[in-house]
């Protein structure tokens, strides 16, 4: 399997195509390449919790962060998302970079059955932010996730909520480690923004449970 260097790995994940129309209420915005190939970069080559693992990633959309998995030699990587547009030109992208080790499913990640509970390695995902009128989906994103990851969960959030998280993983007796604060550059995808593009701070977040139950998780 060839070894990539993180900006090799970022100049393939540029040639993913992203989404063609945007759905504002599903708040999809792009993962950047940048942040694809260091999140990527980060959980195969410090905690090996890629290769040859089996992965999901939780709203997937286009398929970057599954893509770039997929290409540093994950098991199996498996897309959930429940839009079914985006889920399309996921499956283009993955012809196209002629990846076998990768999947998709066209579900409401919030409502996944117990039964998917602790099926994968590792979690990634960029979830919504839980804006405009999703209040509240970060943390119904991350719940999810750690139900569903046997060894850890890989997420972005905004900065301004890293307090109300860390609350919300000490509640739930689950780990989290800040691994970097990242600026996001949000691109003018929906004719309201006035800016070409603007920078939130987000941080780079792993969680991982401090015991085995999910028990509390509320």
């Amino acid at each position: 399997m060839k070894k990539y260097k993180r900006k090799e790995l970022e100049s393939c994940l540029q040639q993913v195509d992203g989404f063609e129309d945007p759905k504002l209420l599903l708040e999809q915005y792009p993962t950047r390449p940048h942040i694809a190939a260091c999140m990527l970069y980060t959980i195969h080559n410090t905690f090996d919790d890629l290769e040859n693992k089996i992965v999901a990633d939780l709203g997937c959309g286009c398929g970057v962060l599954s893509i770039g998995s997929a290409m540093l030699g994950a098991g199996l990587c498996i897309g959930f998302d429940v839009d079914t547009d985006a889920l399309e030109v996921f499956n283009r992208n993955a012809e196209e970079f002629e990846l076998t080790n990768i999947d998709m499913v066209q579900c409401d990640v919030c409502s996944l059955p117990e039964e998917m509970a602790k099926t994968f390695d590792t979690v990634i995902m960029n979830p919504p932010f839980g804006t405009k009128h999703n209040k509240g989906i970060d943390m119904a994103f991350l719940k999810t996730a750690l139900r569903m990851a046997r060894t850890a969960v890989y997420s972005l959030h905004k900065t301004s909520t890293r307090h109300h998280i860390q609350k919300k993983a000490n509640d739930w007796k689950v780990k989290m480690e800040v691994l970097a604060e990242l600026r996001y550059d949000l691109p003018a995808s929906y004719k309201f923004h006035k800016k070409k593009s603007v920078d939130i701070e987000v941080d780079f977040i792993r969680f991982s449970s401090e015991k085995k139950t999910n028990e509390g998780m509320t």
